[in-house]
């Protein structure tokens, strides 16, 4: 769901749309890497992890540098912005002709599951746009891995797809201390369905469904990965989140998920559809 970044008064009617918190930031979507810096300040490390993963699911949030291109209210009133080249060549197209940079969340009402297909984001906020593309479904299914690269300091604000470790190889060990509420969707309630969460389970209880990983766990119809892909798990998680909500269960189960590499992001996202975050 896209909104002209320097305008407030589209931003405050996208805030408006989903039910999103204003103290929660947006991140800044544009065309390529030179746009990138129009807005935001880079140091080399910063430019090193755009050269990495750009275009791709990584967010880098650095100090602004042109405060009327994201506007105030899209910053959440911080001295940093957001900034991101996203993968999808339509999406850089619409920004590229619309030239300006847009700030793009995700297609919910605020706190609930990520919709992943056009479909799911009709359904969701459909009713408050002007116009909707269909680029097909997500490839990745979760939201951007976001670093913040701040006084010298590379961190890491929200897991996604762009790991841990692949970051740490571009730019060496991240510090530990990183400030959260420069990045989006981290609510400690966030991406939950109506039925209750309930996770690393080994088995579904009475009335719930059971989201399994790996093989022989629980129902294949409901399995986020039959053979235990981290990749196909979060291309699956947000959909079959919203799918299994709508057989209106007493409670969705999870199996476990590992944590490392992509399995970070993966239980960062159940964490918080459960409502805990530890």
């Amino acid at each position: 769901m896209a909104a002209d970044a320097g305008n407030a008064a589209a931003v405050a009617a996208l805030f408006e749309a989903k039910g999103r918190p204003r103290f929660n930031p947006l991140i800044a979507h544009v065309a390529d890497a030179v746009e990138a810096e129009a807005v935001a300040v880079f140091d080399d490390r910063a430019r090193a992890l755009a050269e990495a993963f750009w275009p791709g699911p990584l967010t880098i949030v650095a100090p602004v540098r042109d405060r009327d291109r994201v506007c105030d209210l899209a910053r959440a009133g911080l001295d940093s912005v957001a900034v991101r080249v996203p993968g999808h060549v339509r999406a850089r197209g619409v920004i590229s002709a619309f030239g300006r940079p847009v700030v793009a969340p995700s297609a919910n009402r605020s706190g609930r599951p990520s919709p992943t297909t056009f479909e799911d984001a009709l359904e969701e906020t459909g009713f408050a746009a002007a116009d909707a593309v269909d680029g097909g479904p997500c490839a990745v299914g979760v939201e951007s891995t976001v670093v913040s690269v701040l006084d010298g300091r590379v961190a890491l604000l929200r897991p996604g797809s762009v790991t841990r470790e692949e970051i740490e190889a571009v730019v060496g060990p991240l510090d530990r201390d990183g400030e959260g509420h420069r990045s989006p969707g981290r609510t400690a309630l966030h991406y939950a369905p109506d039925a209750p969460v309930r996770i690393n389970a080994a088995k579904a209880g009475e009335g719930e469904i059971l989201l399994g990983f790996g093989p022989g766990a629980g129902d294949p119809r409901w399995s986020l990965s039959p053979s235990g892909d981290l990749r196909e798990a979060a291309a699956n998680l947000f959909r079959m989140l919203r799918e299994a909500d709508r057989e209106r269960p007493a409670g969705i189960a999870v199996s476990p998920i590992p944590t490392h590499g992509l399995g970070e992001a993966i239980n960062d996202r159940l964490k918080r559809a459960a409502g805990f975050v530890g």
